[in-house]
């Protein structure tokens, strides 16, 4: 049984499907190559369809429903005009792809890079996404992970106002574009990962509900009706996007997908939704002989979302940590707007880096509730941790980065927390060089009352953060063209010492064998007054002590834990880390080995390691 959209059958036969329950008609209303309009046939089950002769890829169509308006296909494969345009036939069979070599990486030699296709490159396409690999590959990066491209309303927008789960932005390039981009990125190494969106659809290009009932006001999310996954007609909707998963995992070979706001998706069926999306994508990791791996962004603190469906969870393969951000943030910069109230303290990064959930059960006061529950002891690669991504700059008032918010050490000091981690890494597009152009939220709409009631939400949304200022205009195209980075950056000054930082901390990760270790066995985190802690890490005989000072006096430490001599692998003092020439005789005070009953006396702001392979 062919799924919801149009197939290429080869020898001039095309399929088309589409989901109508409440329609007693459905007509098919091809515009070219040869304007025609062709009656559907009732499946039965709420499908219509019909098989064309004479049609070859790049046929163009709409659906009419009860003779009704040309609407485009929910299930497009392409819009090349667009969400209001007609969607395009396309053959996912002729691709001549290169990567048969190819069968995936291992969640836990993940080094991700966040990434937006329309901000990354000058050209804003995948094209030129291609031309900065190479750059990524000797940043040491080994999965990339993609904000949305489903089709989405003009040609900017961060990817979460799509309105085609199936079809490739078109100012973004071609199906076959996209592909390229995926097979460049696996010559080099690097998995591709998809952020995808379940939860919600775009207002403007949207006409789902004229093709059947995909949302319900039975529950709210912040974008307004939920989607239907669990009342009557619920059947067809599940199919429409579980079965959206599997196509971009199969047809554009990725390696995996970040399922956006998974706390969004409300069903109280027996299998929920995301337990059927991760059926399917299991099966295709079986049938493929390679394993395609899932990630929630999740604000549960729920250990349910990475559990396995046998012991009552989803499956998700992994999920983005948020608390270790928080907790860092709220430490360095002192900001305790929103969700930030709930941390600040040296223990809060302790507890993350050891455990994972801050809030594993204990009181929240800015949910003024209990709030998650325990994830201590369950691996690192179960976790994708980071100190910026695209909300966390983005959805403040002034897309302000960390680099324009704390000073230079306190970004070195942050970078190694994350980076030495028994977690998942994930930087943000052009944290690694320390970017100073902000990363805003921007829209490119039609229409003018959908655009003013955007605006308006962005003001209410900051709300419950204490920020001063005008917010920057969604709809602006200078709003766009300041988040584009700035690549010549990226050999001069401190832009540079950041960039080998991270490259150093990187292969760091890799080359050590208690850092690739993600099992947490050997793994023990102390505190060390005022604002310090110690984070030992051990894998058979191969140990390493990473000693950081979050705060502005030195912290001073005796060694106890260890049963040998450690020597000094890194130290964000050394002069090669200073920008500032005047600072570069402060790593002198370090000594070269750290002896069983030695003292340490750690500067403000830094990190050093030490370690041995033995």
């Amino acid at each position: 049984m062919m799924h919801a959209g149009s197939h290429y059958l080869g020898d001039g036969q095309c399929q088309f499907v589409v989901w109508a329950p409440k329609s007693g008609e459905v007509f098919l209303h091809l515009v070219t190559p040869q304007d025609r309009r062709l009656a559907m046939q009732a499946r039965g089950d709420g499908y219509f369809e019909i098989e064309v002769d004479d049609l070859r890829p790049g046929a163009t169509y709409f659906y009419q429903l009860d003779g009704q308006t040309d609407r485009p296909d929910p299930a497009s494969r392409f819009q090349p005009e667009g969400v209001h345009g007609p969607s395009q036939v396309v053959d996912h069979t002729v691709y001549p792809w290169k990567d048969a070599a190819w069968k995936g990486r291992d969640l836990k030699s993940w080094i991700i890079y966040e990434l937006h296709i329309g901000t990354f490159s000058p050209e804003g396409n995948f094209a030129g996404a291609i031309g900065k690999l190479d750059y990524l590959a000797d940043l040491g990066v080994t999965a990339v992970e993609i904000m949305p491209v489903s089709q989405f309303p003009g040609a900017r927008n961060w990817g979460y106002d799509g309105v085609y789960p199936y079809s490739v932005q078109n100012s973004y390039g071609s199906p076959d574009d996209m592909k390229r981009f995926v097979e460049e990125c696996h010559a080099r190494g690097i998995a591709v990962v998809l952020d995808i969106v379940y939860n919600h659809m775009g207002p403007e290009g949207n006409y789902l509900r004229e093709f059947g009932p995909y949302f319900i006001e039975k529950y709210r999310t912040p974008w307004g009706d939920a989607l239907n996954y669990d009342e009557a007609y619920a059947d067809g909707v599940r199919e429409f996007f579980s079965d959206s998963a599997v196509y971009w995992l199969e047809h554009y070979h990725l390696d995996g997908l970040r399922l956006d706001a998974i706390h969004s998706v409300f069903d109280m069926g027996a299998k929920h939704f995301w337990q059927l999306v991760n059926e399917k994508a299991q099966a295709l990791s079986r049938r493929s002989g390679w394993k395609r791996y899932t990630i929630a962004e999740s604000d549960l603190n729920d250990n349910k979302v990475i559990k396995p469906f046998e012991k009552g969870g989803f499956g998700f393969d992994s999920q983005w940590m948020d608390d270790l951000h928080h907790a860092l943030h709220a430490l360095l910069t002192g900001e305790r707007s929103g969700y930030y109230a709930d941390f600040g303290a040296i223990e809060h990064v302790a507890k993350a880096l050891q455990n994972g959930f801050v809030y594993d059960g204990v009181y929240s006061e800015h949910r003024k509730r209990k709030y998650g529950n325990a994830s201590a002891g369950i691996s690192g690669d179960h976790f994708v941790v980071c100190i910026q991504n695209h909300d966390q700059v983005g959805n403040r008032m002034l897309g302000d980065r960390l680099s324009t918010t704390v000073s230079f050490d306190h970004l070195k000091v942050a970078a190694a927390a994350m980076l030495l981690s028994p977690y998942v890494p994930m930087l943000f597009m052009g944290e690694e060089y320390a970017e100073d152009n902000p990363y805003q939220y921007f829209i490119s709409h039609t229409d003018p009352g959908l655009v003013e009631a955007v605006r308006e939400g962005r003001k209410k949304e900051f709300a419950s953060f204490q920020w001063t200022g005008e917010v920057p205009d969604p709809q602006g195209e200078e709003t766009f063209n300041r988040c584009k980075l700035g690549w010549e950056k990226t050999s001069e000054g401190k832009h540079k010492v950041m960039l080998d930082w991270y490259k150093t901390l990187i292969a760091m990760r890799k080359e050590w064998p208690a850092l690739s270790d993600l099992s947490k066995a050997g793994m023990h985190v102390e505190i060390l007054p005022p604002q310090g802690l110690v984070m030992h890490r051990q894998t058979g005989l191969n140990h390493l002590v990473a000693f950081f000072n979050f705060g502005t006096e030195p912290c001073r430490y005796q060694v106890t834990r260890q049963t040998v001599s450690l020597r000094r692998v890194l130290a964000s003092t050394d002069p090669q880390w200073q920008p500032d020439p005047a600072k570069a005789a402060d790593g002198q005070a370090l000594p070269d080995e750290l002896g069983k009953a030695d003292a340490l006396t750690l500067p403000p702001l830094s990190v050093v390691v030490y370690g041995t392979k033995v």
